[in-house]
């Protein structure tokens, strides 16, 4: 640093601020600066700045070991938030158990992480989080109002009842859903949006079935769907099952939505390639990933270990297709 200081004139400080994007430098210094860094091809030493600062400007992101829609863009959206003043380290876990959350909470903290956001969306991982030191500077992702520490979620009820309503709106009797597997918190708080939506329309609540989010056991229940005259609306706990759903109802000779109207959730990008085009409720995860940033880092400057605060909602929308229309429409 001493050295391009000398090169272009300036004060070591000058060099410090442009290294830092600080804005109280001209352009003109600016550009010299960094001008004869990359003449120096000098890079700044991260191990002698963490001794100095005592920061590491690493994050720690511990996640599922999967390729679901939901977790993934969740890990992409708090990467994204935290590109352009964080590393972040990742732990990407087989199982989300108290023995492997609590193990990869230890390592990250032997590595000096400034704080840790877990991607929680299975209620064994909200149940280890509880046995973290509460002087961890920590948010949980995807866990919803089920956990008594700082976190933010999509709000999946919400979403479950705009997708029922709809339904609803158009003229359908009730709605069936094709439920996630009870371990997911999504799971569980879809069921209650889908839930709480028919009870407020007055609508008859229909026996739930259960997938585990992929396409093959929406194609199995979707048999099962298409055998029943009375249904003529199904609500999916994510597009996935709903891609499986629309072959099984194509091969039992239901028409959607001629026959039966199908709604999914997430808004994966194959949604609108589907036959017909799903509709759907699109979750905004780089949002999601925004929120989980801020109140990490608020939590690091206030150290508020031991107040969690209000769960912080994501609020979905719903994106209206071809997949849902009125009975027999």
């Amino acid at each position: 640093m001493a050295d391009v200081a000398k090169l272009a004139g300036v004060s070591h400080q000058t060099v410090s601020r442009v290294l830092n994007d600080h804005p109280n430098v001209r352009q003109q210094t600016r550009d010299k600066v960094l001008a004869v860094i990359r003449q120096l091809d000098y890079r700044p030493n991260a191990a002698a700045r963490t001794l100095v600062t005592r920061r590491t400007r690493t994050l720690g992101v511990i996640s599922i070991d999967t390729t679901l829609y939901g977790p993934a863009s969740m890990l992409h959206g708090i990467e994204q938030a935290a590109r352009q003043a964080y590393f972040v380290a990742i732990a990407s876990l087989p199982a989300l158990d108290r023995r492997s959350v609590l193990g990869a909470v230890d390592r990250f903290l032997g590595q000096a992480v400034e704080g840790i956001i877990v991607i929680a969306p299975q209620t064994t991982a909200v149940a280890a989080l509880n046995y973290v030191p509460a002087d961890v500077p920590l948010v949980a992702v995807g866990c919803g109002t089920r956990a008594s520490l700082a976190s933010v979620a999509i709000d999946n009820a919400a979403g479950a009842a705009l997708a029922t309503r709809h339904l609803l709106d158009l003229g359908h009797q009730t709605v069936h859903h094709l439920a996630g597997p009870r371990s997911w918190l999504d799971a569980r708080e879809r069921i209650d949006g889908w839930r709480q939506a028919l009870r407020a329309a007055g609508a008859p609540e229909p026996a739930m079935l259960s997938g585990d989010w992929s396409a093959a056991s929406g194609y199995r229940i979707g048999h099962k769907l298409a055998a029943m005259p009375a249904v003529t609306a199904v609500f999916c706990g994510n597009d996935q099952m709903a891609l499986g759903l629309l072959r099984a109802l194509s091969e039992q000779g239901r028409r959607v939505p001629a026959d039966i109207s199908v709604v999914g959730f997430d808004d994966i990008p194959e949604a609108a390639y589907f036959l017909p085009p799903l509709t759907t409720v699109r979750q905004d995860f780089g949002e999601l990933g925004r929120r989980a940033l801020d109140r990490l880092l608020c939590r690091i400057r206030s150290m508020q270990t031991d107040k969690p605060g209000p769960w912080v909602p994501v609020v979905p929308d719903l994106v209206v297709r071809a997949s849902a229309a009125r009975p027999g429409g």
